[in-house]
């Protein structure tokens, strides 16, 4: 397919790179200064991202990819546990497949706490750091984010603690699983037909399998850092030099104070806040996002 896209840039390309026993899927469009975009959840996959992530391409080059065992990034052996370091070795083999000396990295929600990992590892590779909507980056601001998310309509959690419950929960099922997540980001996308536009995205390609995949492959990840009572990225920071932008939304779920713990620990970082906006700011805010986005690019 050689059309035109309708974000302005040519037809994606597609394709895998081969990581120690897996294959991750990646998928690239747009011309110019290369972004690397870090999925959240952590077991989503890329496709909740587009299309409103896809206005970017008319500026840069966009690179997309689904983290091991999630989305269309296959096992080559039996599923396991991912950790932190085997996601971090993945994403520089991904940037070294690509062909690039240097990469801005953009991370939503847990992506971002990946992008500032590997900023901090590899701070050479690392041209930009655009974090929207992230996740905390600390043990005592991701107990906030638990704290904020008990604070929910009751009868929400109730009905989100019955659907955990059922067995086809247990089993993967997809339609079970889009339910609870409704209920689950209900509070931090407010208008109903973004939140049923965003659920669809979620929704792509998943199957019992794939969704028990993702279960089985991400479950020691955030037990293996922001549920840790030693993790904290934020001293460590203050020591990254690499020009950074925090976009956060001022009813996003994850407090606004965890977003601008980040931004105050990074020398000379920008932080901004989007009002009436919450945790998924590049659906509710899309032409907004991509300003702010190409302004900063462009000043660093």
């Amino acid at each position: 397919m050689n059309s035109q896209h309708s974000s302005g840039a040519s037809a994606p390309q597609e394709g895998f790179i081969s990581v120690a026993g897996a294959k991750l899927h990646y998928r690239a469009i747009g011309q110019g200064l290369p972004i690397i975009l870090v999925h959240g959840g952590p077991g989503f996959d890329h496709h909740y991202l587009r299309p409103d992530m896809d206005r970017l391409a008319a500026s840069f080059r966009l690179i997309y990819y689904d983290q091991r065992g999630r989305g269309q990034s296959a096992w080559i052996a039996e599923p396991t546990p991912v950790s932190l370091q085997s996601e971090l070795d993945d994403l520089e083999t991904l940037r070294a497949e690509m062909h690039l000396d240097q990469t801005a990295l953009l991370g939503h929600s847990w992506g971002g706490l990946l992008a500032l990992e590997y900023a901090l590892r590899h701070p050479e590779r690392v041209s930009q750091v655009i974090l929207l909507n992230t996740c905390p980056v600390s043990y005592e601001d991701f107990h906030l984010f638990k704290e904020q998310l008990s604070a929910r309509d009751p009868e929400d959690a109730e009905r989100m603690r019955i659907l955990e419950s059922r067995p086809a929960f247990a089993d993967g099922d997809p339609e079970t699983r889009a339910a609870y997540y409704r209920l689950y980001f209900q509070p931090t996308l407010r208008p109903s037909g973004l939140l049923d536009r965003l659920i669809a995205h979620l929704q792509v390609g998943w199957t019992k399998e794939s969704v028990l995949i993702a279960r089985v492959t991400t479950r020691n990840l955030f037990p293996d850092t922001v549920e840790l009572p030693e993790y904290n990225l934020l001293p460590q920071l203050t020591g990254l030099r690499i020009p950074t932008i925090v976009l956060h939304g001022d009813y996003d779920f994850v407090p606004v104070a965890s977003a601008s713990h980040i931004a105050e620990a990074i020398p000379g970082a920008r932080f901004v806040v989007l009002s009436d906006c919450g945790h998924f700011s590049y659906i509710e805010q899309p032409e907004g996002v991509r300003a702010v986005v190409c302004e900063f690019i462009e000043a660093n």
